[in-house]
């Protein structure tokens, strides 16, 4: 018999990969017995990743959920584990040093044993601040090697990355393999190298099932001696999601290791709730379409959760496309096409941008660069037209340090732009912020919490803290719920509905309105009048969601306002990315033409400056 394998089921994940919520903590405290009772986890991930921010989403305290939801596995000896993004905490964008110290802490005090601590560029140097926090606040820290397949992530950059980390203190090493393209041999190996230089460092693998690889990768691993193994259950396994652990178990059974034996008593109950909360209102997240394997994912490397959103993406990104190509007579391009040309692109961007490994935030940047550049060469225009301001601090190095070169083409770029690299330690970027928000709750009257948890939530998601505070997080989130419910009622009669269409004939292009049995078709809405004011016309350079801010600290431009060339005027939201639209000439601001949120088509116009 060989050695022992432990499971850790990554419950947390397991919903985010699938659709946008996790459960409320009603839901989580009713399930976490019955995941107890299957007595096969040594591990459950808790918290972490989009945890907490999706709970102030609903409108619930994130902190009474960490809290309520972990001790049931404490309880019964379970060790409990999140997902942070070293630098960017628990959110998207980089976190003062004073609020990650406070993250840990906190999260301790709220019964989370172990961090997983990844950085999207693999830099090491964004992840030792977690490494001493964690430690400080007695925290297990475990940290992450993105796995991603390109000329430049090799088993020795792997390895070597794992000592480094190993000898900055930390406790345990992941492989996390988020797109689950990592080679099983290869995996195999780093696996192996890490062990005969640590033999007691614990490694724990997570992976996706995606394009396929994960199972064979999971036995690989384990042969070259990884202790834990990540799993989902059903129905949130496969797809975008993870493996299933009776696949695993089963796997690993035969192959004569020792595994734990699973109550499928309580297995069918955690399978019930799971659905149960689906029918309730998760399920309304989350797409079909998520179910399904993608062997496509393999070349362009990209995560397989990305997949449902990118498809979503993708249709909104076709219609503008032929949109364009009807207004010249061209001929239209099918989503298969699109979908191909993305993934060319993504082949001729990522090792221009530096080989960023493709897991959040970079992965949705790499996408979003490559459809931009399809979408404006599809127009007639020339590559590198549109790159979001987030795309440029990672470009620049204030996200921390790129695994490969910049090709000449983007630093001339940058050049052009007068855009100033960064060479020092991301962090010093970010000063210590925790006074402010300090002050703020006193001002506010709102108490910092036990264990400063509720300061330390207000610091890590302001705008989202303030929404659940005036309760408008919670009456949105209902409204949606309630939205999603009766377009999913209404589904059928929705598909008899008059469409609008783009039909060629003879290669002339037509728009049609085409209805269905005795549906009346409807009547052309009248054009709008655009928006008072002279000037000349800013116009949208692409379809999205127009936004004069991006965050609660930018201040929106109202009419009156001096402006010069070079300056954020407002945003477009695309693609989860705020494009800045910025002034091509200086003036007065005479008209504001959109109103926040509102959805712009292409050459819409946003503003006028006189």
């Amino acid at each position: 018999m060989k050695r022992e394998v432990k499971f850790s089921l990554v419950f947390r994940d397991m919903w985010q990969s699938a659709g946008k919520y996790v459960p409320r903590v009603d839901q989580l405290v009713k399930v976490a017995p019955a995941i107890v009772e299957m007595g096969c986890f040594a591990r459950v991930e808790t918290n972490g990743g989009g945890f907490e921010q999706v709970n102030l989403l609903f409108g619930e305290n994130p902190n009474k959920s960490v809290r309520a939801w972990t001790k049931p596995f404490h309880e019964a000896g379970i060790q409990t584990h999140m997902l942070d993004r070293a630098l960017n905490g628990l959110r998207m964008s980089p976190v003062p040093a004073d609020v990650r110290k406070l993250f840990y802490k906190v999260k301790k005090a709220q019964g989370t044993d172990i961090t997983r601590t990844f950085c999207g560029l693999n830099d090491v140097r964004n992840i030792a601040p977690s490494i001493t926090y964690a430690k400080e606040a007695g925290m297990i820290s475990q940290c992450s090697l993105c796995i991603t397949h390109s000329p430049i992530h090799t088993v020795e950059y792997y390895t070597n990355m794992a000592l480094e980390l190993i000898k900055l203190g930390a406790d345990e090493i992941c492989i996390k393999d988020m797109a689950g393209i990592g080679r099983p041999v290869s995996l195999g190996k780093i696996v192996a190298n890490i062990k005969a230089a640590h033999p007691d460092i614990p490694i724990q693998y997570h992976s996706h099932a995606g394009p396929g690889f994960n199972m064979a990768s999971i036995l690989e691993v384990c042969e070259a001696g990884c202790d834990y193994v990540d799993v989902g259950m059903e129905p949130l396994s496969w797809g975008t999601g993870h493996a299933d652990l009776l696949s695993v178990q089963a796997m690993l059974k035969d192959a004569g290791f020792q595994v734990p034996e699973i109550n499928m008593e309580a297995y069918m109950k955690v399978r019930a709730l799971i659905q149960e909360f689906m029918d309730d209102f998760l399920g309304l997240y989350i797409s079909p379409k998520n179910r399904l394997m993608n062997s496509l994912l393999i070349a362009p490397g990209l995560p397989g959760g990305m997949m449902g959103s990118l498809m979503a993406d993708l249709e909104t990104n076709l219609e503008s496309i032929n949109k364009y190509k009807a207004k010249h007579n061209l001929p239209f391009m099918t989503q298969d096409q699109l979908l191909i040309k993305l993934f060319n692109e993504v082949a001729y961007v990522w090792p221009r941008v530096g080989y960023p490994p493709l897991v959040t935030p970079f992965s949705q940047y790499v996408k979003n660069l490559s459809m931009m550049n399809v979408i404006a060469m599809e127009k007639g225009k020339e590559r590198w037209g549109m790159i979001a301001d987030d795309i440029w601090d990672m470009i620049l190095g204030k996200a921390g340090r790129l695994p490969g070169k910049l090709a000449p083409e983007i630093i001339e770029k940058a050049e052009r732009e007068g855009r100033k690299f960064f060479e020092g330690n991301p962090q010093d970027n970010y000063p210590d912020d925790l006074d402010k928000y300090r002050k703020l709750m006193k001002e506010k009257k709102w108490e910092t919490g036990e264990d400063d948890e509720e300061l330390f939530e207000y610091a890590m998601h302001p705008a989202q803290y303030e929404a659940y505070k005036s309760g408008k997080a919670k009456e949105d989130f209902l409204a949606d719920v309630a939205k999603r419910r009766a377009e999913k009622e209404q589904a059928p009669a929705e598909e008899a509905k008059p469409k609008t269409l783009t039909v060629q004939v003879d290669g002339q292009a037509y728009r049609v309105t085409v209805a269905y049995g005795d549906t009346e078709l409807p009547v052309a809405p009248a054009s709008q009048p655009s928006a008072a004011g002279e000037g000349k016309e800013v116009l949208s350079p692409l379809e999205g969601k127009f936004f004069l801010v991006k965050n609660a600290q930018e201040t929106p431009l109202k009419v009156g306002d001096a402006v010069k060339e070079g300056d954020v005027l407002c945003y477009v939201e695309a693609m989860k990315t705020y494009n800045a639209i910025r002034a091509e000439f200086g003036g007065t601001v005479t008209a504001i033409s959109a109103n926040p949120g509102d959805t712009v088509s292409e050459d819409d116009v946003l503003m006028k400056i006189g």
